[in-house]
């Protein structure tokens, strides 16, 4: 299952990174202003039903010099023609062409595309300004929101896409899409099943890549179950991912420390099966064995199970870790870096063999992660 995850996160950075296909493709959007959102048709309960479909890009760019205008932005011809004429994505055509004439619109761009930049934390007080075009923030929302989810910054990517609906949004289909990846990143199963099953249904002009690696999630995330060790394996991802881009804080513990947790339950229930395993055995005689009390030289079989067998301390009983274990837990936002680590690793130590693998790919992971990771504790 995590190479099966791993496997669906590359395909969506890959089409997250990718341009579109060719965009004169798209069905144009008739006789609708870009304020009142992309949906044609009823609306039933604020859902639309196949009626979202991407903005005509003559139409956009239209829209998008006349903002610049209003602004007091000015740009010649030819400097709107290059941008126009590239194959990047819709929304980042309108948000370069309006960045001409806001300077916050170009910070947030330049410091998001620029991988030698900090990335950029929380929403821009641009972007959460009703009285600014929705037409302009939903472009310049999902433009930023494009490149820091191939950047890894989900959370960031979540909130910027929150600040306007698919309706408003010029291309409804990559905003679902990049929407259902930063859920499933975030392991918010129910919340990117929901993203998912309206953009396969109501996106009228969903790109077959977008549909395919959206099918691909949905289907993943239908066999996710609450507090198992796939879960534990994504939490695990979700926090590697958090400290390679530099993401160590309050939140990063947060989610370390609910993984401490769960991971001792788990083996804390691994154990007691195997107290109640040996309990119901002992005393019993296999088929063709020796009766009760009868052993002796070469008869193999001791009058006893071996009880040190069991995980946890020395007395097999794992009182102690659990206790520890606890403990740790309720200072956890308290210890160092290296501490908490720690801690993981001894609980590690003593899981049984099935959960061994996961926390061991866990560990690599943040092995492989960069010097500076998790310094920063936003």
């Amino acid at each position: 299952m995590p190479r099966t995850r791993e496997a669906i996160a590359r395909l969506a950075r890959a089409v997250t990174a990718a341009a579109p296909l060719a965009l004169g493709a798209m069905t144009a959007t008739q006789g609708m202003g870009a304020d009142q959102g992309q949906a044609k048709g009823p609306v039933a309960n604020g859902l639309t039903f196949g009626q979202l479909q991407s903005m005509d890009p003559a139409q956009a760019r239209a829209k998008a010099e006349a903002l610049l205008a209003e602004t007091g932005g000015k740009a010649d011809k030819s400097r709107l023609d290059a941008i126009w004429s590239t194959m990047e994505p819709l929304a980042d055509k309108v948000a370069d062409t309006l960045a001409l004439g806001n300077p916050e619109i170009g910070k947030l761009l330049s410091q998001a595309r620029n991988s030698d930049k900090p990335l950029p934390e929380g929403v821009p007080a641009w972007l959460k300004d009703d009285k600014q075009p929705i037409f302009a923030r939903a472009a310049v929302a999902l433009a930023a929101a494009r490149v820091l989810s191939n950047r890894g910054a989900q959370d960031e990517t979540l909130e910027m896409l929150r600040m306007v609906r698919p309706e408003q949004s010029i291309d409804p289909g990559s905003h679902l899409f990049l929407k259902a990846v930063a859920e499933h990143a975030l392991v918010r199963g129910p919340d990117a099943q929901a993203t998912l099953d309206r953009m396969l249904a109501d996106v009228a002009d969903l790109s077959e890549r977008h549909r395919m690696v959206g099918s691909l999630m949905q289907a993943e995330i239908t066999r996710w179950k609450e507090k198992d060790l796939g879960w534990i394996s994504r939490k695990m991802e979700q926090i590697h991912q958090r400290l390679e881009i530099e993401r160590g804080g309050k939140k990063t513990r947060d989610i370390q420390k609910e993984v401490l947790v769960r991971l001792d339950e788990m083996i804390k229930e691994a154990e007691n099966q195997q107290k109640q395993a040996a309990a119901s055995n002992q005393g019993n005689c296999p088929n063709g064995g020796q009766q009760e009390g009868q052993s002796g030289p070469g008869s193999g079989q001791p009058n006893q199970p071996q009880q040190e067998s069991m995980p946890g301390g020395p007395s097999g009983s794992g009182d102690v870790d659990t206790k520890k274990a606890k403990e740790i837990a309720e200072i956890w936002g308290k210890l160092p870096d290296r501490e908490r680590a720690q801690a993981m690793r001894d609980l590690a130590a003593r899981a049984p063999a099935k959960y061994r693998e996961t926390l061991e790919l866990y560990f690599k992971k943040l092995n492989e992660a960069s010097p500076g990771a998790g310094r920063k504790n936003p």
